[in-house]
């Protein structure tokens, strides 16, 4: 298994060369994660998930590009568009703090035709817009790319697949389970967090 398809506790543990440059993050980010896992000393991993779990997405929360690293501007309904999923991380709005210390708690938006989702999907959804886990359940690697033909996400390291009209559910590949999803709701067209994951992000603990 590669360095990058671990959980955040896991990468954190090693060093800067361990996070590889194709996970797409900025230097900056990969120093902070490396210092804090040494911060961390021989805190057991246990420990370490359990305080990226005290940070996960919570109701109230807004979103914005998982690319930002500071200063986060919300992310609007409007700005999803079909056939094109969005990576985002939720923020704190009073605080304005990114919830990025844990890779776990990327979220990838779809915009969806209501009538292709199911009665579940239809429930989370808002403004047409479906939020889940960007994680994939398999071995944690990103899963943002849309294929049309099946309107489905697709992890990019072991083609699992996933139907986000149909509450993410597996579609081929061998992801183990649905991606857990967020529901959310709109504050004017800001999409903001309902609620927290549907199930623990990720893949095998």
């Amino acid at each position: 298994m590669n360095t990058h398809d671990l959980p955040l506790a896991d990468a954190a543990a090693g060093s800067t060369d361990s996070v590889p440059a194709a996970a797409g993050w900025p230097r900056r980010r990969v120093i902070r994660i490396a210092v804090a896992g040494a911060a961390a000393g021989c805190m057991p991993l246990t420990s370490l998930a359990q305080a990226s779990n005290a940070n996960r997405p919570r109701a109230g929360d807004l979103l914005c590009s998982d690319e930002a690293e500071k200063d986060p501007v919300a992310i609007h309904a409007k700005e999803v568009q079909p056939g094109k999923p969005l990576l985002v991380y939720p923020f704190e709005p009073a605080s304005r703090q990114i919830r990025n210390d844990s890779r776990l708690n990327k979220v990838v938006l779809v915009r969806l035709a209501e009538a292709d989702m199911d009665a579940e999907t239809k429930a989370r959804a808002a403004g047409g817009v479906v939020a889940y886990s960007a994680v994939c359940t398999h071995q944690n690697c990103d899963v943002k790319t849309w294929i049309a033909a099946d309107k489905s996400l697709v992890c990019f390291c072991h083609s699992s697949k996933f139907l986000p009209a149909e509450s993410g559910r597996v579609l081929a590949g061998p992801a183990p389970r649905a991606l857990p999803a967020i529901a959310l709701a709109l504050k004017g067209d800001q999409l903001v967090v309902a609620g927290s994951f549907s199930t623990r992000p990720g893949g095998a603990a």
